[in-house]
């Protein structure tokens, strides 16, 4: 199973971009803290349903799974591996990114 839940800060705006297939992407990274310090992690939005309200600072819950993408640069080609985001809340009210995250637990369970 591949979910993934990130709470951390959002420590770069999010950038829009469109690609060769017509997908909008939306990508910004969230710093998350670890025993060992903090972590920044890149997360990808693609297609969203409206464009992303939060900014740098926020707090925010990410759901999503990890991924390693490929992609043209120039003559070569690149790869990424970022977390594609299929929720993004503000952390505030935390009932609201409550529900987000119970969500996810819930397609951990095993099925009956």
């Amino acid at each position: 199973m591949n979910i993934v839940v990130l709470r951390g800060v959002l420590s770069s705006a999010p950038q829009r971009r469109e690609l060769p297939s017509g997908s909008v992407l939306w990508s910004f990274e969230v710093t998350t803290a670890t025993e060992t310090g903090n972590l920044s992690v890149p997360v990808a939005l693609f297609d969203p349903s409206s464009e992303p309200v939060h900014a740098t600072g926020d707090t925010v819950v990410v759901v999503g799974e990890v991924r390693r993408r490929f992609f043209r640069a120039g003559a070569s080609t690149q790869s990424r591996t970022e977390v594609v985001a299929s929720e993004i809340v503000a952390e505030r009210p935390a009932a609201r990114a409550r529900r987000v995250v119970e969500r996810a637990l819930q397609r951990c369970a095993p099925s009956s």
